[in-house]
């Protein structure tokens, strides 16, 4: 078994990873209070901004902790149709999770099949990454922890999700995003502690690209999306804010036209 180094750069990469993780929470969950409170098309643009920012958060936390990932003996390289995969499999998943909530009748039932759909959806995406992983040797997993892993996953969606339900005030969706955040940490390296790896020493080129020359230009780029919709989102006016700004601006115009 090679020796597994999960944070080669010491603590940067967790605290990183955690930190992209927790902002993407938050914008997708701001994104999603915001939705409930619209209608119609505006509704559908929130919930599709928000499962861009959950998936994308969740995507750029994993790879940017594969950053500081390492085993002696053996360089590593990713499958980059593999890698972009995961991240479109986030993003599809956790828009599947997100429009259930957003558009469910019953908000129990929703609430638990979102959560079960975007929980497994955070799980595939982090596996999908795994599975791109190309080095010299054979890599193994621990099945009850795997199980683990899908587990914490499945819980820290549904827990974000009735956060998005339940809570309106800004302080409190920033502590829930912290909570979510530290949640899918957790599994990431739940899931890295099952990961085990028989290396065969060879001095075969490895197929695909490295974490510099890939991971770690998309990761900026989209932790660079996330900063931008973020600053976006906190600027934009919330939809009692546009109704007093309507009204306002209706006494106004009678006080105008009064006079």
């Amino acid at each position: 078994m090679g020796h597994l180094d999960h944070a080669a750069f010491g603590w940067l990469t967790p605290v990183l990873s955690y930190v992209m993780a927790s902002i993407g929470a938050a914008l997708g969950l701001r994104c999603t209070v915001r939705a409930l409170a619209a209608t119609g098309r505006s509704r559908r643009n929130w919930l599709l901004t928000a499962a861009s920012a959950i998936g994308t958060g969740i995507w750029t936390m994993h790879f940017v902790a594969m950053l500081g990932f390492s085993v002696t003996g053996t360089e590593i390289h990713y499958n980059v149709p593999l890698t972009v995969l995961s991240l479109l499999v986030a993003v599809a998943v956790v828009g599947a999770g997100v429009f259930a909530v957003g558009y469910g009748k019953d908000r129990g039932r929703a609430l638990v099949l979102g959560g079960l759909t975007t929980g497994l959806g955070v799980a595939s995406m982090h596996y999908l990454g795994m599975a791109a992983l190309r080095l010299h040797g054979k890599v193994t997993y621990d099945p009850l922890v795997v199980g683990l892993s899908v587990a914490i996953a499945v819980v820290a969606a549904t827990a974000a999700l009735w956060a998005a339900l339940n809570i309106r005030s800004p302080v409190a969706v920033a502590v829930a995003s912290l909570v979510m955040g530290a949640a899918v940490s957790s599994m990431h390296y739940t899931g890295m502690t099952a990961v085990g790896v028989e290396v065969t020493p060879s001095d075969a080129a490895l197929p695909g690209a490295t974490a510099m020359q890939f991971i770690f230009p998309l990761a900026v780029g989209l932790g660079s999306y996330l900063f931008l919709t973020s600053a976006f989102v906190a600027l934009s006016p919330t939809a009692d804010e546009r109704a007093a700004s309507a009204t306002a601006q209706r006494l106004g115009e009678e006080a105008a036209s009064a006079h």
